[in-house]
């Protein structure tokens, strides 16, 4: 060690006398970065408390053995737009190309829990993802595509009940039984309040319907995965890396604290539950944040909640780049930021990884673009090498002492929010909203005064550019044509059978029992999703936010 002293002196000497550019060293979330790192800053660090194996607790490592050796992360892409018939055709098409999972996105209606004909609706039908109202658009969604033999992915989250009930009677219609099912539903109403704002109830009856669905899933659905907790949205509203791992660990310990106050054992849920990351551009500090969440995760699991389930103890977690990173200047340079960006994904050890396409600034993906997305993930997994060797970065100084560092702060944030009373009442008095606020102005501003660079935006600017790629457009036929199904539907169900499926919602919501039943029910008898929202919004209502300054 005395050796490593006089050297390092040495070097910090060298160092004061040498120039450097005009630069700030920061991490994209303005953490300051040393210029080398040894291993005096992670001296205290015990290998096998703080690291171990893969495979082992704490899970620094990975979750898995031998990583990507014994299975590749499932390579999906995000699809949906217009009208059921035609993401059918993406679907397929995706499944042709090689993908391995389906991911499902709605379109704004539908994620707030309209149907397709209500007025506030009008102008967005199918426009930013597929429009499904009912459980026929449902039964053409999947048309063809058997239920039992793809894991499926649906974002969605204030109407992820009535989502998940048409999804669950279309598998009764194919005939597979639940327990064959396997797929992810977003599920995580708390990032709602805290960043993307589709909720429709307040947080806590949307807490009560979430822990619903995660007890009818630990019951019925056991393969499925009823809750996937969210960071990459608070990510995309400006948060920070370590704001994002926050918070979003912060909202997956609310739900498990929510089920085990409901009477559940948590090792009978806790398997079942994932997470989903941003990835976004600073390479290393993305690493990191994946590394320190396995870490968090596990100590909590097994210290606080007692756990006994190693498998309790695995945080799993789905990756997409990230979004806001993206750029309607220059869009083919979007590619090469994808590609930085799943590769930090896969070395900080995803389950499951979605691949931006480089056109979706501008609109929702074309086929080219899509196709491009995937191949991407193609590469990284069969040229590269990066599957070969497990946490490749483990070990180096620089990734262990920025996953110190990463658990240190979070660990701090969850100490503030405990002292508010919690994420519920955090969310209340716009706790989060202003810090996430607070840190996208601060990366806005760096920005303006290019102290950080966007290629194409902020430097490297071509005058008079214009976008040639090709751009995916929504006809507006697909809004009469749902209109029209819409209308075709309500007159030909058994009207009677739908509205004592509508009482029935409306008693679960008033007696507490669990609501799932019920609006699987309503689904075999053609209820639309905003029928069975309007229902529940009798009882729960809706939410405004604290406005903050």
């Amino acid at each position: 060690m005395e050796d490593l002293n006089k050297a390092k002196k040495n070097y910090k000497d060298k160092l004061a006398a040498s120039k450097e550019i005009d630069w700030k060293f920061t991490t994209v979330s303005g953490e300051p970065i040393n210029p080398l790192y040894t291993p005096d800053e992670i001296s205290q660090m015990d290998y096998l408390k703080d690291l171990g194996f893969p495979g082992e607790y704490p899970y620094t490592r990975g979750i898995h053995t031998n990583g990507y050796r014994g299975k590749f992360w499932t390579m999906r892409q995000f699809a949906g737009f217009g009208s059921p018939e035609d993401t059918n055709r993406r679907f397929k098409y995706l499944l042709e190309h090689g993908q391995t999972g389906l991911s499902v996105a709605f379109d704004l209606p539908t994620l707030m829990g309209w149907d397709s004909d209500s007025p506030v609706s009008e102008g967005e039908v199918g426009i930013c993802g597929v429009s499904i109202s009912s459980l026929v658009d449902m039964e053409t969604l999947f048309n063809g595509i058997p239920l039992d033999l793809v894991s499926t992915s649906m974002t969605i989250n204030s109407p992820a009940a009535m989502i998940f009930a048409f999804y669950l009677a279309v598998a009764k219609k194919q005939g597979v039984s639940f327990d064959k099912l396997r797929g992810t539903l977003q599920n995580d109403i708390l990032k709602e309040y805290i960043a993307q704002k589709e909720f429709i109830f307040p947080p806590r009856p949307s807490m009560r319907i979430i822990t619903d669905m995660i007890e009818y899933c630990t019951n019925e659905v056991p393969q499925w995965n009823p809750v996937s907790v969210s960071g990459y949205h608070i990510r995309e509203a400006g948060s920070t890396a370590v704001q994002e791992l926050a918070y979003t660990l912060a909202d997956g310990f609310a739900y498990i604290e929510a089920c085990i106050e409901r009477g559940m054992n948590i090792d009978s849920f806790a398997p079942r539950l994932s997470f989903f990351f941003n990835s976004h551009l600073d390479f290393f500090e993305e690493i990191a944040k994946y590394r320190a969440a396995r870490r968090i995760y596990a100590k909590r699991m097994k210290e606080k909640y007692g756990a006994k389930n190693p498998r309790s103890w695995w945080l799993r977690f789905h990756t997409q780049t990230a979004g806001c990173t993206l750029t309607a200047q220059q869009p083919e340079n979007n590619i090469i930021r994808t590609a930085f960006q799943a590769l930090a994904a896969v070395m900080g050890g995803t389950q499951s990884l979605h691949t931006n396409s480089m056109d979706e600034t501008l609109a929702l993906p074309s086929e080219k673009a899509v196709k491009i997305a995937l191949r991407t993930q193609q590469l990284l997994a069969y040229e590269t090498g990066v599957i070969n060797t497990v946490d490749p970065l483990g070990g180096s100084y620089f990734i262990e002492s920025l996953t110190n560092k990463m658990e240190e702060d979070a660990n701090k944030i969850f100490n503030e929010i405990d002292y508010m009373g919690g994420v519920i009442q955090a969310i209340e008095t716009g706790y989060f909203q202003k810090e996430i606020a607070d840190s996208a102005y601060r990366y806005q501003k760096e920005l303006e005064r290019k102290e950080k660079i966007i290629v194409g935006v902020n430097e490297f600017v071509e005058e008079d550019e214009k976008v040639s790629i090709p751009i995916l457009q929504i006809s507006p036929d697909v809004e009469k044509k749902q209109h029209e199904k819409l209308t075709r539907l309500k007159a030909e169900r058994n009207q009677e059978l739908a509205e004592k499926s509508m009482s029935k919602i409306s008693d679960a919501a008033l007696s507490g029992s669990n609501i799932m039943p019920v609006l699987i029910e309503a689904a075999d008898n053609y209820v639309t999703l905003g029928e069975m929202v309007e229902v529940l919004k009798q009882h729960f209502g809706t939410y405004e936010e604290t406005v903050v300054f």
